[in-house]
């Protein structure tokens, strides 16, 4: 599909949607050249109606946009991006420009904390060290915390109870990610069972 960029004098809308949450974070415009460089670097770049130029999403801040997912709307003049924002997307630090600060919840977030740490090969973390060391490696600690939640589950500390089911959690992400599934088609899974 070929986008229309003539209906609006040469600019199009865009709507910028959290990959993992699915929140809008905000509203931009692009012409041609700003659209084929998103496309290209993978990153958000609008054209600026007050500076009449260019802009990158985070080219001040850093607070970038890295592009998932993008689909052209059945009129061809309006852009829908789905995208990982790297900090907060609004300049006022706020996660959305709509005042919203999260759309389903803190495991999206965290999910996607997850992904960056793996997908940007960060060295230091504890999660891309074991996500690197293979998914049997990873399938083996989800195991090993599904049993110690298990056992604190038939004790009376409710505080080792929580840290474990945590843990499992956490672990569990993890091997979402290295089986190259994401937390939204396991909500879909059990969606489509409660049909």
């Amino acid at each position: 599909m070929n986008i229309d960029f003539t209906k609006g004098n040469g600019l199009v809308p865009v709507i910028i949607q959290d990959d993992n949450t699915l929140q809008v974070l905000m509203l931009g415009y692009m012409n041609e050249e700003a659209y084929t460089k998103t496309k290209t670097e993978k990153r958000v770049t609008f054209f600026s109606r007050s500076k009449n130029r260019l802009w990158t999403k985070g080219e001040e801040s850093g607070n970038y946009l890295r592009v998932q997912d993008l689909k052209i709307d059945c009129d061809n003049d309006t852009i829908l991006i789905k995208a990982n924002p790297v900090g907060p997307t609004c300049h006022t630090g706020s996660t959305s420009c709509f005042k919203e600060e999260t759309a389903k919840g803190f495991l999206y977030d965290l999910e996607s904390t997850i992904n960056q740490r793996i997908d940007d090969n960060d060295e230091k973390s504890y999660t891309n060290k074991l996500y690197k060391r293979g998914i049997n490696k990873v399938a083996q600690k989800v195991g090993e915390e599904a049993v110690e939640l298990v056992i604190e589950a038939k004790d009376n500390n409710d505080d080792l109870f929580k840290n474990e089911a945590a843990d499992l959690m956490y672990h569990y992400l993890i091997l979402l990610k290295a089986k190259g599934f994401k937390l939204k088609d396991i909500e879909k899974t059990l969606k489509d069972r409660s049909s």
